[in-house]
């Protein structure tokens, strides 16, 4: 008997019981299913945080000075000489001053962050403005009491209709609306679109602190990134004397961090799901024994005619495989469809993965093989005379 013909016969053992074929295939079915749904989900959950990341500039480097004291202090100055004096490294920066206001205009009101930014700020973030302009050199030099505003402050202070000397009031001082951002997140509250920038200068002063503990710059080549951060370091080094005084991050390494635990997590959940495969198994592996000893009497009269032992295990290991191999198609099939609902229900881009599903098929097919070869094994030992006396 030839595969072909070994094939044919499992799939009419198969049809011919089709509630026990079911039952067989339930943990396999189960165990595809979960290992895509995790995988999808989990796929979808770093893409979405990895895009998310990378919306704020991969080629950003933070720099969060945490010492001071004496004369050992790091300002614009010094940040601009480091920027000029490196252009294979940076190619612009800016001051980060964050403070708590109250923001209102009539009798609407917000309580927001205000950050306090430098001209060259929109080309470190690539901000889009949707009225008016940014902030300028002069704003910056002159300490203006100028704003430029997002989205949301827009609709909740102005009715989405922000007009040319617009103003309003932060912390109870007039500011005059000089721009309006672009819409990057539905307008909502505590999202890129709730934001305020302002003259770092002017910034200073609100926050009543006069140094500048925050920069951002903006790398030249992202795959120079470590060495343009080593660069950076080695500047406050000199200054400091100490790497305790500041923190150097970017957000590419974020990435590569946020990428690493993500599958880390998905590794684990997918082993986890794996139960189920060979929990589904074990099942065939029952469920074949049950099969060897109602067609012990068929055995018997093949052997009988000269069926050799390998044809017989061939037999029953391709129906054990074929049993398996439809649960992983059934589970495939049951997989993506839950995936793509879950992503859906909770608002997170499942990406079902090519290489997630062969993998489960070709798990799935082995685990039909390994847990069958028993059975199988059984069936081909068989002494044909015994065979054939069994009721």
């Amino acid at each position: 008997m030839n595969i072909k013909q070994s094939l044919r016969m499992a799939l009419k053992s198969m049809a011919s019981s089709k509630m026990r074929s079911f039952l067989t295939m339930l943990g396999i079915i189960i165990g595809v299913a979960s290992v895509i749904i995790l995988v999808s989900i989990m796929n979808g959950l770093s893409s979405d945080i990895t895009s998310n990341l990378e919306s704020a500039g991969t080629n950003t480097i933070s720099v969060m000075i945490t010492g001071r004291g004496g004369n050992r202090t790091f300002g614009v100055d010094d940040m601009e000489e480091l920027v000029k004096d490196n252009p294979e490294h940076f190619t612009s920066y800016s001051p980060l001053v964050t403070a708590q206001a109250s923001v209102k205009n009539g009798v609407d009101s917000v309580d927001t962050s205000v950050t306090g930014v430098n001209e060259l700020y929109p080309a470190l973030k690539s901000i889009d403005l949707s009225a008016g302009r940014f902030l300028q050199f002069i704003d910056v030099d002159r300490l203006q009491k100028v704003c430029v505003i997002g989205s949301y402050i827009a609709d909740e202070l102005f009715d989405g209709s922000v007009y040319a000397d617009s103003t309003l009031k932060i912390n109870g001082s007039t500011y005059t609306v000089v721009g309006v951002i672009d819409e990057t997140a539905d307008s909502s509250a505590y999202s890129s679109d709730d934001v305020i920038y302002i003259p770092y200068t002017t910034a200073t002063r609100l926050s009543g602190n006069s140094t500048v503990g925050n920069w951002n710059l903006l790398a030249a080549d992202v795959e120079k990134m470590d060495d343009s951060i080593s660069v950076v370091k080695a500047k406050l080094y000199t200054i400091f004397g100490s790497e305790d005084a500041y923190r150097v991050s970017s957000l590419s390494q974020i990435v590569d961090i946020m990428n690493e635990i993500t599958s880390s997590i998905s590794t684990v959940l997918v082993g986890i799901a794996g139960i189920s495969l060979v929990v589904g198994g074990i099942g065939i592996m029952n469920i074949m024994l049950v099969s060897v000893t109602e067609r012990t009497r068929e055995i018997g009269i093949r052997k009988a005619v000269g069926a050799k032992r390998r044809a017989i295990m061939s037999q029953f290991l391709i129906e054990a495989a074929a049993t398996s191999a439809a649960g992983g198609v059934v589970g495939i099939i049951l997989g993506i469809a839950l995936a793509l609902l879950t992503g859906y229900l909770l608002n997170v881009t499942a990406i079902p993965s090519a290489n997630a599903i062969l993998i489960a098929f070709g798990v799935s097919v082995a685990i039909g093989v390994i847990f069958g070869y028993f059975p199988a094994g059984k069936a081909s030992k068989l002494n044909p005379i015994d065979a054939l006396r069994y009721e």
